[in-house]
């Protein structure tokens, strides 16, 4: 068997790169050496030439040997665009999403339309699947195009009906969207725009493997719930400061560390409630 420790390693990629559910088994099997045998015979089945790894969800990596055995075979992979909307809101949720490379806005629209929280290679989108209410009162919709693992919204459930660790990881999952949810209102309603921006950027850039982002000024203004013209002023100062590179809707961090110090204290509560209640997620 090839290294695992070595995940981007040709002979690994030979073997284990058709299947990106395999990204998951092997991020497992390299931190949880007591589930290698049982994994690695599951990602046998899976495995077959051709294709490099992908990317993971850090909320499936978090899973545990029995749950990866039940869930991982009925898990899809898809491709999400950007704009693409997920579910409406007050409308019927037949499908999880645990991305991987997307990003997913969840939007309250009434007469404007504002982003309540976000979710990348770090959550789910689908909660109240598992909550038992098969409806939801926000959009989802692709902020960042890329891929994503596909569950069906019924063995969500049962899954969280019958394994009790899944349940507990989900549960504290959800109590971490809340907080952000609350820490969002908190923010957009006595936090400077500048300061909303740098922990729109921050919470986004988390969630990606790269320091440029493609996402206009006006989608920015939109998940904010404000006026373009108030973002452009925020951006431009961010760039003057040498913080960012703004350019024809790509975005370049230059300065991290420049952000994290004009952000407001919103970002780092959330990520400390992460820490703390997800702390094997956290570390992935």
């Amino acid at each position: 068997m090839a290294d695992t420790g070595d995940l981007k390693s040709p002979a690994l990629q030979g073997v284990y790169g058709f299947d990106p559910r395999l990204r998951h088994l092997l991020h497992i099997v390299r931190h949880r050496t007591d589930y290698s045998h049982g994994i690695c015979n599951l990602g046998n089945k899976l495995a077959a030439p051709g294709m490099t790894e992908q990317p993971y969800n850090r909320l499936l990596a978090a899973l545990s040997k029995a749950e990866v055995e039940r869930v991982f075979p009925h898990l899809e992979y898809v491709s999400l665009s950007l704009g693409e909307t997920l579910n409406q809101s007050d409308g019927q949720l037949k499908h999880a999403y645990f991305p991987t490379t997307a990003i997913v806005s969840l939007m309250y629209v009434t007469d404007v339309t504002l982003e309540v929280a976000m979710v990348g290679n770090d959550g789910i989108v689908g909660i109240p699947l598992f909550l038992g209410g098969g409806d939801t009162v926000y959009q989802a919709i692709v902020q960042n195009a890329g891929q994503a693992y596909r569950l069906k919204g019924q063995l969500l459930k049962r899954e969280f009906d019958h394994a009790e660790s899944f349940r507990s990881l989900l549960l504290r999952y959800t109590l971490i969207r809340l907080r952000q949810m609350a820490q969002t209102a908190v923010c957009n309603r006595h936090h400077t725009l500048e300061q909303q921006v740098c922990r729109r950027l921050l919470l986004t850039f988390d969630c990606l493997q790269s320091k440029d982002l493609n996402m206009t000024q006006k989608l920015i203004a939109s998940m904010l719930g404000v006026r373009r013209e108030g973002v452009t002023e925020a951006a431009g100062k961010l760039q003057g400061a040498g913080l960012i590179h703004y350019a024809r809707g790509r975005i370049t961090v230059l300065d991290r560390p420049g952000l994290e110090a004009r952000v407001c204290e919103c970002y780092e509560v959330v990520r400390q409630e992460f820490r703390r209640l997800l702390p094997d997620v956290a570390e992935r």
